[in-house]
């Protein structure tokens, strides 16, 4: 009875002595391994703790990474290992896992990192991240919109949300962007002057004007800065992505803004016509705009007079009838005032002359 004993303790022994060597790795588990030798398809590794060789395919190997015989590594298991067969391993699983790791630290630590926009997909773009696509919604993004100039451009981007079990990478440059600002914004500001030329890229277009980067800080270059003539919308004249020339019209260090000016980097036209015109003078011009009160006449490159209603006709008349924008009309100088920037015309005192 002794000796079945001691042999029963000699087998659990044996047991946990098997248990101690052998380890149970699992599915997503990251092992420890060495590079055996290499197959026609891929790689045979001793993993620490496995009964048999795992394998490594060609397929779970990253383009940029090189094996040896000998290359001691760090493995994702994708299967575990069974009685049949040994475990399969990945290198790109491990990486991606490294990857999502990092991102997430990025997000906690608020860190900012960089990312290569691929693609222009509906409400934003997408980026590629150490090999994860991410994505950055348009109003995530500096420009409010993206544009095609920017794809295979690499941006400044903060962490929105980094979650491996959905796949799922939100960013944001408009973040990165607005800390940015905050840190040069006054050592910009100490360095420009009003008057001053300045090159920006147009960063966003709005409505009610465009906004430039001037060396990280955004200067708002508003719509009747951008052209001595009449446009209905910046697009008209710029576009998102371009570098263009500006004038420095006005800082304010206390709300830390600029203002910009297209228009002023060339000759006032109301200067220009100085001389060129005066009252009485009959002149021919195109309509440019109709309204319920007259209607505005280009006379000169950048230069609109109003045809007041009451000066077109003795009678009552609805301008809307009687022109459409890119009419052609002769019309009388009645006041002329260009320090002012006004012009008065007439059509009526023509026809008055002419009785």
């Amino acid at each position: 009875m002794t000796k079945t004993l001691e042999n029963a303790n000699l087998d659990e022994f044996e047991r946990l002595l098997e248990e101690s060597f052998t380890k149970t790795h699992s599915v997503a588990d990251i092992v420890e391994g060495t590079v055996m030798r290499k197959e026609s398809d891929g790689y045979l590794i001793s993993v620490k703790g496995a009964k048999t060789e795992a394998f490594l395919a060609e397929k779970e190997i990253p383009e940029n990474a090189s094996l040896e015989v000998g290359d001691e590594k760090e493995f994702y298991v994708l299967k575990e290992e069974d009685d049949e067969d040994g475990m399969l391993l990945s290198l790109k699983r491990l990486a991606n896992a490294q990857a999502w790791a990092q991102l997430n630290d990025a997000k906690i630590q608020g860190d900012t990192i960089l990312a290569k926009v691929v693609s222009i997909v509906k409400g934003g773009v997408l980026v590629d991240v150490a090999d994860l696509k991410g994505f950055v919604p348009s109003s995530q993004l500096r420009t409010g919109a993206p544009y095609d100039g920017m794809i295979d451009t690499k941006i400044e981007v903060k962490v929105l949300e980094a979650d491996p079990k959905k796949n799922k990478l939100i960013l944001s440059q408009r973040q990165a962007v607005a800390e940015q600002r905050d840190q040069v914004v006054d050592n910009i500001l100490s360095e420009l002057q009003e008057d001053q030329v300045v090159k920006g890229e147009v960063v966003r277009i709005a409505d009610f004007g465009a906004f430039v980067d001037i060396n990280g800080i955004d200067g708002l270059l508003p719509i009747s800065e951008i052209s001595w003539s009449r446009i209905k919308h910046p697009s008209d004249v710029i576009s998102l992505g371009e570098t263009i020339e500006v004038k420095v019209i006005k800082i304010d260090n206390e709300l830390k803004r600029i203002s910009l000016s297209l228009k002023r980097m060339g000759e006032d036209p109301w200067e220009q016509i100085k001389g060129q015109f005066n009252e009485g003078q009959i002149i021919t011009g195109t309509v440019n705009k109709v309204t319920g009160f007259g209607a505005f006449i280009n006379i000169f490159p950048g230069v609109e007079a109003l045809l007041p209603v009451s000066e077109m006709s003795e009678e009552n008349v609805n301008p809307f009838n009687l022109y459409k924008i890119g009419d052609s009309v002769e019309v009388l100088i009645k006041k002329f005032t260009p320090q002012e920037h006004r012009i008065a015309l007439s059509i009526k005192d023509i026809k008055k002359d002419a009785e």
